[in-house]
């Protein structure tokens, strides 16, 4: 099975695969220096390759990429 390629509007490609029914992931790809990013799937379109790119520019911009998500340390008050 193939996985949808997008180019995002800063020309970094990505792969979007989907993961479940509720989440797809961003994985770059082709020298992108993004990391993953994990996103709500759009309730209306199970397909990625149905989503045009302007759809898929918003759900990239609508998260923060995985590794940067607030984590509190245990050790700290």
């Amino acid at each position: 099975m193939g996985y949808r390629r997008f180019t995002d509007r800063g020309g970094n490609a990505w792969e979007i695969r989907d993961r479940s029914r509720d989440e797809w992931e961003f994985t770059p790809v082709g020298g992108n220096p993004g990391t993953l990013r994990r996103v709500p799937a759009p309730g209306y379109e199970s397909d990625p390759f149905e989503l045009s790119n302007e759809e898929l520019q918003r759900m990239l911009d609508a998260v923060r990429p995985a590794d940067s998500q607030d984590r509190r340390s245990p050790f700290r008050d």
